[in-house]
């Protein structure tokens, strides 16, 4: 998905006041199709008219952020357990997202591989979020 040029560049800082910002327990009924601890593909049954662009953590144009990514011994990096270390890959190529009818956050990002592009969706929950 290309980029607006009005988008506004987040911080960690402000990601991680997104994600604290919202405790609700579980999403509500109207994001719940996008409902994904870990990473998992965008729902190819919704469009996406539920949720809004909050912002991104990384913009076109930008120096290249690193393909480096946290993964501590032991944890699968696409578990619903998985840390957030949004200064890492994928995170630090994320935008957020927030559901319009209770404000849930996801982190969304666009795998390019050799024969295929995934769209991904994650809950952006404030308690995996780790700094390294």
């Amino acid at each position: 998905m290309p980029t607006p040029p009005d988008l506004e560049r987040l911080t960690l800082d402000a990601a991680t006041a997104i994600a604290q910002a919202h405790t609700a327990p579980a999403p509500c009924p109207t994001c719940r199709p996008y409902a994904s601890p870990g990473w998992e593909s965008f729902p190819a049954s919704q469009d996406g008219a539920a949720l809004q662009l909050l912002g991104a953590l990384w913009l076109a144009g930008d120096d290249e952020p690193t393909l480096d990514e946290h993964r501590p011994s032991g944890v699968d990096a696409w578990s619903a357990d998985a840390p957030i270390s949004l200064a890492h890959h994928p995170y630090n190529r994320c935008e957020v997202w927030a559901c319009t009818a209770c404000g849930f956050p996801f982190l969304r990002y666009t795998e390019y591989g050799g024969y295929y592009i995934d769209k991904r969706i994650r809950e952006l929950r404030a308690g995996l979020i780790v700094k390294t």
